[in-house]
């Protein structure tokens, strides 16, 4: 009776060893791997997986478009990707966000003097191939939407959120120095450009460039707040 007592405790130590070694090998598992419970998720990728999918996106269109491919193109792992976004659908809504994010920010803002200023300096210059790739890219947002349709609110928001963010951030300064008065409806007109920006390029399939940006800006925005361009 000793003896089997002895040798069952003895086929228990082999069990945790091997057990230990399965879970040494697990530790060093790679991203193509299924994530584990509890693992902590690794954001310092992600501009690089977004800007991956954006190229992606514009080469391939949505239909052809893989996590695969975006994957190999930022050289990450597929867990990596999964663990961040559980369908192409949705990395696609967040690398379009990304994009439309820019260079500004509301804690990064030109600071001109006057809302038009601002404004106005908010506009970079994009060069041919800039616009044509960003016109592949809404392309593809269209037909992803044709799939979708449920999609279309996150969609909407992801393209003319973060500028409508900027925009009210720019307008609420005008308000605060008594250059725009106090019951000027910010939050619908911050949302004026970005959102006819949004149409153009989606629905009509042209280019936003600088002269349609100061005709919004000018023509619709300002007087909307009581504003004239020139003043």
């Amino acid at each position: 009776m000793q003896k089997e007592t002895a040798a069952m405790a003895q086929q228990d130590l082999v069990r945790d060893g091997r057990a230990g070694e399965v879970q040494d090998a697990d530790d060093g598992v790679e991203d193509d791997q299924p994530a584990k419970l509890g693992r902590k998720r690794d954001h310092t990728r992600d501009a690089d997986i977004l800007q991956a999918a954006i190229d992606v996106l514009a080469e391939c269109g949505y239909e052809r478009m893989t996590i695969d491919m975006v994957a190999a193109r930022a050289k990450a792992g597929k867990a990596t990707l999964y663990r961040r976004w559980s369908s192409k659908a949705e990395l696609v809504v967040d690398a379009i966000a990304c994009m439309k994010q820019g260079e500004f920010t509301p804690d990064n803002l030109p600071d001109t003097g006057t809302l038009r200023g601002d404004l106005l300096a908010m506009i970079r210059p994009h060069s041919l191939e800039e616009s044509e790739r960003k016109l592949q890219v809404m392309g593809a947002v269209v037909s992803m939407l044709s799939r979708d349709p449920q999609l279309a609110e996150a969609v909407g928001l992801a393209i003319t959120e973060p500028r409508t963010a900027v925009n009210r951030a720019l307008m609420q300064r005008a308000v605060d120095r008594g250059e725009v008065g106090p019951d000027a409806d910010i939050e619908t007109i911050a949302q004026i450009g970005p959102s006819m920006a949004a149409y153009r390029t989606l629905a009509q399939r042209k280019p936003v460039d600088r002269a349609f940006l100061v005709s919004i800006i000018d023509g619709v925005v300002l007087p909307a707040l009581g504003l004239r361009p020139g003043g």
